[in-house]
């Protein structure tokens, strides 16, 4: 059988390592304070397609656990830590893609000549960009902890401890599947033949 231990340690290391890559987007999407802060479509744009990655990294990573068939292993918990993450991390990419319409929105109207009513729509897009960032923040922000705090659960019990211990006793938060163990034998009974009957 093959010697599984030190995965899990794997396991957690994978998950912190995409929750930093969820963190630094975020440092580098700001809420601007007025107009002129507003990152320039080639950013915004950088930026849409950084998340677009991370949510796909998301979803291959389930799919790289979802079709391993080792007996030894069940990513049922990493496997949760993903799709679970997922939600926020989708969320993220629907409030971009609000300001990000913006963007484009004030990008085509940039250099028309300013009237009333385009002053309260640039500035209609500039709150909804504000809102939108600030969402989307707080959005990567609940991925990394989901993905920080499913690492933190996840046992590290080396699968030869686990065997050690009773059914009751093992952490519900392993990767190692144990090898189920065969019934224990019942009493051996013995068959019983009758004498054959002689005939009179």
């Amino acid at each position: 059988m093959t010697d599984h231990t030190g995965r899990a340690s794997l396991e957690q290391g994978e998950l912190y390592a995409v929750a930093r890559e969820f963190d630094e987007l975020r440092e580098r999407i700001t809420v601007p304070g007025v107009p002129s802060g507003l990152p320039g479509l080639v950013t915004a744009s950088q930026q849409l397609a950084t998340l677009t990655g991370l949510v796909k990294d998301l979803s291959d990573e389930v799919l790289f656990r979802a079709v391993d068939v080792d007996p030894g292993l069940d990513f049922g918990p990493v496997i949760d830590a993903y799709t679970s993450a997922a939600v926020p991390a989708g969320r993220a990419m629907e409030n971009y893609t609000e300001a990000y319409a913006q963007f484009g929105f004030l990008r085509r109207f940039a250099e028309a000549p300013d009237s009333a009513d385009l002053d309260d729509a640039r500035q209609s897009a500039f709150h909804v960009v504000q809102e939108r960032m600030e969402l989307v923040r707080d959005n990567l922000r609940e991925v990394s902890d989901a993905l920080r705090g499913a690492a933190d659960r996840l046992d590290g019990t080396p699968p030869r401890v686990l065997a050690a211990l009773s059914r009751s006793a093992r952490p519900t938060n392993s990767i190692y599947r144990l090898p189920v163990e065969p019934p224990a034998p019942g009493p051996v009974r013995l068959a019983y033949t009758p004498a054959p009957r002689h005939g009179r």
